[in-house]
């Protein structure tokens, strides 16, 4: 039976999600969650890599115990702050005689593809392969087995802020972990929450999280933009807060029970007791001047969003909007996005069992990717890791990630050393039923 195990690691501002999961066939199953208060994580970036360490390994504790697995290893998902997304391009010759085109010839046309100087702030997360080219002949999706002289391959490079992607590595490693895989979240989430239709023709993917919410444009299958307001649900608790003069804690629960995101569909009639700092005893408030405050707060955001998204020409894409996130949750939320934008709004909920809340959309995503990655996409990944192209590229500071190459691949190979690699069927085998396990 095909199974493989799959441990996904979301850090976000309020909470820290962990979901084990396994893939039998095509069918994943999750087999238990962990879901901790989030500490050392400001606005969806970590500032206090200790405490962060900490609320990790809690949140694993917490998996581990309720899906009775071991975890040792993560797939942890990355922000979209101040990413970039570049063409790039890769050619290698072959051989002088026309051969089949193996495993090894893919790593290193990927390997000549990131070769380009990179600013010393920025490191390289990912590169998407579009299409290879065989001796001119192009389109094609998976070269192997293809006899030719020369390899080419295109594709984009996503590349974010090393500080932010070291610390997060940095935290996990700290709370005991190896990372699998470093995916950008909002990657994962275009490829798994939006249909094929959605992907094809273009849609914008917004994710409204506790810390920021995220603004993503999806078209041709390709994640072509993704911006970043530093504003969400946290900063509607605190208005709350502040408005009501009453404490954070009680501003959330609040909002969870009573809030409402359009306020003209809230009513004035309806209220409920609210525990005010420094009174013995309970005001009441109206269901519509809570549902005012957070409006207000909403507005702000989807005004930062708009202006975004409209400066790169993305607000007339037929797909609408796809929405999803913690503050997805709040009650007509999809309506008052759909008049502020004017165009369609669908909310996104997963469906497994324990997890129909948007707020766990990012950690099921990344599990979903990384479980339907092709076997070329894994190949073409591992040459971000691969010590073999260390010296086509400048020397950049390495941190320790493991894509789950083999350990020989890790090492500088010589020309005798790839014979021996491509000669050897058993270790490419375990490369790939090895990837993730």
């Amino acid at each position: 039976m095909n199974l493989r195990t799959y441990v996904s690691l979301d850090i976000g501002t309020t909470s820290i999600k962990v979901i084990v999961a396994e893939k039998i066939r095509d069918q994943i199953n999750v087999l238990g969650i962990g879901n901790q208060k989030s500490e050392g994580v400001s606005k969806g970036i970590i500032v206090d890599i200790d405490r962060a360490a900490s609320a990790i390994r809690k949140a694993i504790i917490q998996a581990e115990e309720k899906s009775g697995t071991k975890i040792s290893d993560v797939i942890v998902g990355l922000p979209s702050n101040k990413l970039k997304i570049e063409n790039c391009n890769g050619i290698v010759a072959i051989s002088e005689q026309s051969r089949e085109i193996n495993d090894l010839d893919v790593r290193k046309v990927a390997g000549s593809a990131i070769t380009k100087n990179i600013p010393p702030e920025r490191e390289i997360v990912d590169i998407l392969p579009d299409e290879f080219i065989v001796d001119g002949f192009n389109g094609i999706k998976d070269p192997r087995g293809m006899v030719g002289v020369r390899l080419e391959m295109r594709a984009r490079m996503i590349t974010g802020p090393k500080t932010l992607i070291y610390n997060t590595k940095k935290a996990v490693i700290k709370a005991g972990l190896k990372v699998k895989a470093a995916v950008i979240s909002s990657l994962a989430q275009g490829k798994t929450i939006l249909d094929d239709g959605e992907q094809d023709f273009g849609s914008i993917l917004i994710e409204l999280g506790g810390g920021q919410s995220t603004a993503s444009v999806i078209h041709d299958h390709k994640l072509k933009f993704s911006t970043i307001d530093n504003e969400g649900g946290e900063f509607i608790t605190k208005d709350i807060s502040v408005v009501l003069n009453t404490s954070l804690e009680s501003a959330e629960r609040i909002k969870r029970d009573y809030g409402k995101a359009d306020a003209s569909k809230a009513s004035e009639e309806a209220e409920f007791p609210v525990n005010i700092v420094g009174h013995s005893k309970p005001i009441r408030v109206s269901e519509k001047y809570l549902s005012e405050i957070i409006q207000a707060r909403l507005e702000q955001i989807l005004d930062n969003i708009y202006s975004s998204l409209n400066n790169v020409s993305a607000l007339d894409l037929p797909g609408g909007i796809i929405l999803t996130g913690g503050v997805a949750a709040l009650p007509d939320i999809a309506s008052l996005i759909a008049n502020k934008f004017n165009t369609n709004v669908r909310l996104y909920f997963p469906n497994q069992m324990g997890l129909r809340n948007p707020s766990f959309s990012t950690p099921l995503s990344l599990i979903i990717y990384c479980a339907n990655m092709s076997e070329t996409q894994i190949i073409v990944r591992s040459a971000l890791n691969s010590e073999f192209f260390e010296k086509n590229k400048e020397k950049r500071e390495s941190i320790d990630y493991d894509d789950s190459i083999d350990s020989e691949t890790k090492d500088s190979l010589s020309e005798k050393e790839e014979n021996k690699f491509l000669k050897s069927k058993e270790k490419i085998k375990n490369f790939f039923n090895g990837f993730f396990d």
